[in-house]
């Protein structure tokens, strides 16, 4: 783990250096310095798992496809979102506007008497392993994300914008990131908080969500692979998630599992056991098209919804449905 952060530490630091720094003193923003050196470790990670997407996945596409490409348009909106993500610009705005209002909240917290809280001081003799405290805190999060996810679908405004993500009927790998940006702010603030309640690292915070997304990114490849009756259950699978995508399946209570309140089910981000856990889990063995049934499906009306074919029109659409108009 020592080497891996030492490595990482200074291939940032050349890159802060010979990029950042010289671009934040030529625009007069030296008093960024330090905030800028933290965004040029997630620009890193962001290249790092581009290149890998690129390098692994790009090829698993190419070679074991689930379905065929045919709007191509659909997947270059996708790219886009990827970028603005993985390249730390999502990030910059959150800095600029969210971020210094949950710092207010937690230091005047820590002013009231809120004491530090480190999770993995609860269980003696974590602390002394870094790869044991990043798998605590990683599967802490990981159930996190699931109540998140079952949140985006099981409360009425909030799935107005996660429908988005839904909406896109050429799953590739770059499809993780395809959400309304207001979808993003809450899911990020959500997850911001909980970091900073149970005193996660930020070394452990850069992992722990560096993972997650690439993982992600393999979930909503155009993959027809699966991890076998047993890989299923141990780490979420593209053949998973992809039922969680499927038209009248994924977010519809039509699928066979236990629990009639969920909304859909396989909600995992990571780990499957909360869907086995909490009834949500469906593991038949099928690669059904994605997206939402009223895509395809008309209303009373006669109408198909518009979720908007470009990176605005799909936000503003987003912005309608959740007033109503859409």
């Amino acid at each position: 783990m020592d080497g891996l952060i030492q490595i990482f530490g200074d291939v940032q630091q050349r890159l802060f250096e010979g990029v950042v720094q010289p671009f934040l003193f030529h625009f007069g923003m030296a008093n960024l310095l330090e905030d800028g050196y933290d965004a040029t470790g997630w620009l890193l990670v962001g290249l790092l798992q581009i290149a890998i997407m690129i390098a692994v996945i790009l090829p698993l596409q190419r070679w074991k496809p689930a379905e065929p490409v045919v709007d191509r348009q659909a997947i270059r909106v996708d790219i886009i979102y990827t970028l603005v993500h993985r390249l730390g610009l999502f990030r910059i705005a959150l800095f600029f506007s969210i971020d210094p209002l949950w710092d207010a909240l937690m230091g005047t917290l820590h002013v009231w008497g809120l004491p530090a809280f480190h999770l993995d001081n609860i269980v003696p003799g974590v602390t002394d392993n870094a790869w044991v405290s990043l798998l605590l805190y990683l599967v802490v999060f990981d159930l996190v994300e699931y109540w998140i996810h079952r949140g985006q679908h099981g409360i009425g405004w909030w799935w107005k914008l996660h429908a988005l993500h839904h909406s896109q009927r050429q799953m590739t790998m770059w499809s993780d990131n395809r959400n309304h940006l207001l979808d993003d702010v809450i899911h990020g603030s959500i997850i911001v908080l909980v970091a900073q309640f149970i005193g996660v690292a930020p070394g452990q915070f850069v992992a722990i969500v560096a993972l997650t997304q690439l993982s992600e990114s393999f979930q909503h490849a155009n993959v027809r692979i699966w991890f076998g009756q047993w890989g299923e259950r141990l780490w979420v699978s593209p053949r998973f998630h992809r039922r969680h995508h499927t038209i009248g399946i994924g977010h519809e209570q039509k699928a066979p599992v236990r629990n009639p309140k969920a909304h859909g089910n396989n909600f995992g981000v990571l780990l499957p056991w909360w869907d086995m856990l909490f009834g949500t889990a469906n593991f038949e063995l099928r690669y059904d098209a994605t997206g939402v049934r009223d895509q395809v499906q008309p209303n009373a009306k006669g109408q198909l919804r518009d979720y908007g074919r470009g990176f605005w029109s799909q936000q503003w659409q987003g912005i309608l449905r959740l007033m109503g108009r859409a």
